[in-house]
C-alpha cells in the first residue's frame, strides 16, 4: 500500500519569538489605527461639509485674465520641474557610479559613505528641504529648484547605482583586460548596457518632479502650488477648482507622456 505524500504546511510555522514579534507589530497597528484613524461619526459629519465646500468650488472660475494668471504659473512650475530634474538626474549619475559596490573609483569606503549621503538626501521630505532653501535664497522659483534637485538626487542615485551595480560583467572584465581604466569601463560596457533603466528612471523622476513642484509651493516657493494656496487663504474656492483642474490636466498629460516614452524604449 503506497504511502500518501505529506502536504506541506499552507504557512510557515513561526518561532516564538516571530510570533511574539508578529503579535506586537499587529497590536502596534491596531492601536494606532484606533488613535488616529478617523471614527465614523467624524466621517458622518465630514461628508456634509464636504459637499459644502465642492458647492462654494463650483463652477470653476474661468474668466480670461485668471485664467491667463494661472497658465503662467503652470508654465513657471513646468520649468521648475523640468530643470531641477535635469540637473538632478545628471549629477545623479557619477553619484552613483562612486556609490555602486565593485564598480566606483574609490572603493567599498567610498560607496559607503555615497550612499549614506544619498540615503539622508532621500530621507528627509521634500517640504524640509523647501523651508530650508527658501531661508536659504529666499522666495521663489529658485528655492524650488534646488528642492527638486535635491529631491531627484535622493531618487536617481539609489536606482542609478542599483541597475550600475547588476550591469553584465563580461563586457567590464573585457575591458578590463585590455587595459581600460574604471571610467572607460563605466563609458564602455555599464552605460550602454543600463541605459535604458537609466532613462526609465529619469522619466519616473521627471513625472515626480511636477509633482513636487506643485506642493513645494504651499510652503512659497513659487508656482502654481502658491497660487492655490493663496486661493485656499483667501476663500476663493472657484478660483481653487480651476487650479486644481489644471494641475490634473498637467499631471495626467505628463503620466501619458512618460508611459509612452517607457513602452517605446520597452
Amino acid at each position: 500500500m503506497s504511502k500518501i505524500a505529506k502536504l506541506p504546511p499552507r504557512l510557515p510555522r513561526l518561532s516564538p519569538l516571530s510570533f511574539a514579534l508578529s503579535i506586537g507589530v499587529a497590536a502596534v497597528v491596531i492601536v494606532s489605527i484606533l488613535q488616529v484613524a478617523p471614527s465614523v461619526g467624524q466621517l458622518a459629519d465630514g461628508v456634509p461639509n464636504l459637499a459644502n465646500l465642492v458647492s462654494r468650488m463650483l463652477p470653476p472660475n474661468l474668466e480670461s485674465a485668471f485664467l491667463q494668471r494661472t497658465f503662467w504659473r503652470i508654465l513657471e512650475t513646468f520649468q521648475i520641474a523640468l530643470a531641477g530634474a535635469v540637473i538632478g538626474i545628471v549629477i545623479s549619475l557619477p553619484i552613483a557610479w562612486i556609490s555602486a559596490r565593485g564598480v566606483g573609483p574609490f572603493g567599498r569606503i567610498g560607496a559607503f559613505l555615497t550612499k549614506a549621503f544619498v540615503s539622508f538626501l532621500r530621507t528627509v521630505p521634500d517640504l524640509v528641504w523647501a523651508l530650508l532653501f527658501v531661508a536659504t535664497v529666499g522666495l521663489g522659483a529658485v528655492a524650488r529648484t534646488m528642492t527638486i534637485v535635491v529631491d531627484t538626487i535622493g531618487f536617481c542615485g539609489r536606482f542609478f547605482a542599483e541597475v550600475i551595480e547588476d550591469s553584465e560583467k563580461e563586457p567590464q572584465e573585457a575591458i578590463s583586460a585590455i587595459g581600460g581604466n574604471r571610467l572607460s569601463i563605466l563609458f564602455g560596457a555599464i552605460i550602454p548596457d543600463v541605459m535604458p533603466s537609466l532613462i526609465n528612471s529619469s522619466l519616473f523622476a521627471l513625472e515626480k518632479a511636477v509633482r513636487s513642484s506643485v506642493v513645494l509651493g504651499l510652503v512659497g516657493a513659487g508656482g502654481i502650488g502658491q497660487e492655490l494656496k493663496v486661493a485656499f487663504d483667501m476663500f476663493q474656492y472657484r478660483n481653487a477648482s480651476t487650479i486644481i483642474l489644471v494641475i490634473f490636466v498637467i499631471v495626467l498629460g505628463m503620466e501619458w507622456v512618460t508611459d509612452r516614452l517607457r513602452r517605446k524604449l520597452q
